[in-house]
């Protein structure tokens, strides 16, 4: 969809808040309590089967669009095509925006300010508990942008990159990432994951081997377990950590299956 400048010229100091959802029903509406303050709030559904999407479309808050999920660069894609302002806020539905993050937040898009993206520090957490290691100590995502200077890689399925016309800056405040709820939310959250990214690397041509996977998941394991700490983090960090180098054996479990090549 084409970005009206005209329209954007005259609204640059309002937010359009985005969120893309399946089966959030026990984090969607504290999502959505949490940016209230935005100008327009529109939810990209995947057709979501727990309820979420009947709840969304009872609030008159929100503007509740569906889209069957091909991956996340292209659901990302299409939710930035429907924003109507020039700032776009874009949170997960397990991401939560604070009281002195919304301050901020809206202090810059109420300046003049020549950053067009902003990357903002995550606290995660494993059902309540801070995650304080486990590789997650210096994660950070881009989640504010002007409109119009923002689109997604494509060729980034999983773990999608934003490609951003112009500059860059991080945000002061942290935001919190319910990221963990419990072990089989987990697993399979780190399921899907190896599942696109096998389809991306399969898409590129590249070939797998077991040997090599079984040596890519220890090391992944024993580095975010290790090395950046894990163990800190108690038996949640045991399963974090687990499951993360899970994911990387999945992945090539995947690409060979995707291969038809069953002999490696």
């Amino acid at each position: 969809m084409a970005i009206n400048r005209k329209t954007l010229k005259n609204n640059s100091s309002k937010i359009s808040a985005l969120i893309i959802t399946f089966n959030e029903i026990n984090h969607i509406v504290e999502a959505l309590d949490s940016i209230s303050f935005a100008d327009e709030i529109i939810v990209i559904d995947s057709f979501s089967s727990d309820g979420t999407l009947e709840l969304l479309q009872k609030r008159k808050d929100v503007l509740v669009k569906t889209k069957k999920f091909k991956n996340f660069a292209d659901q990302r894609n299409f939710a930035l095509a429907q924003a109507n302002y020039d700032w776009v806020l874009f949170i997960d539905a397990d991401e939560r925006i604070t009281k002195p993050l919304k301050e901020e937040i809206l202090k810059i898009v109420n300046t003049n300010s020549e950053v067009s993206g902003f990357k903002v520090r995550r606290k995660h957490f494993f059902k309540n508990k801070p995650i304080n290691f486990s590789g997650y100590q210096t994660d950070t995502t881009y989640r504010l942008f002007r409109n119009g200077h923002v689109h997604y890689d494509t060729k980034r399925i999983v773990h999608e990159q934003p490609i951003i016309d112009g500059k860059s800056d991080l945000l002061k405040n942290i935001m919190p990432h319910y990221s963990f709820s419990d072990y089989q939310s987990l697993k399979q959250k780190m399921m899907t994951y190896g599942h696109l990214k096998a389809l991306e690397l399969f898409s590129k041509g590249k070939q797998t081997n077991t040997v090599l996977y079984v040596i890519k998941a220890g090391y992944k394991f024993f580095y975010n377990y290790v090395i950046r700490l894990g163990f800190l983090d108690g038996k949640e960090g045991f399963i974090i950590c687990y499951l993360n180098a899970l994911s990387v054996y999945y992945r090539h479990k995947e690409l060979k299956r995707l291969s038809g090549d069953f002999t490696k």
